[in-house]
């Protein structure tokens, strides 16, 4: 957990605290609607339904993690989308539930 404590530090430093949902919309349907689904609902059952509330109840510094990291099927996005980008993405990924 410290470093997601150091992550959220770094972030709110960079002035991450405001996410662009529209661009965030542009990169969902380029990089996860696919697996996603192009409204949150998921096309393979691995996937996390984004429709459901209690998918994104997480902390927006965990779930940065989490796409950085990948998890499961799900690759790694570190080298494919900035921090500021994936953060656009959760912003958008909010206002499906």
């Amino acid at each position: 957990m410290p470093a997601l404590a150091a992550l959220a530090l770094a972030l709110a430093a960079t002035g991450a605290g405001a996410a662009d949902v529209q661009r965030g919309a542009s990169l969902y349907k380029t990089h996860c609607a696919v697996c996603h689904g192009p409204d949150g609902t998921p096309t393979i059952p691995s996937a996390p339904n984004f429709r459901r509330f209690d998918t994104l109840l997480r902390p927006d510094a965990q779930l940065l993690q989490t796409i950085r990291a990948g998890r499961g099927m799900m690759p790694s996005f570190m080298g494919v989308l900035k921090d500021r980008e994936i953060l656009d993405v959760i912003a958008y990924l909010r206002t499906l539930s």
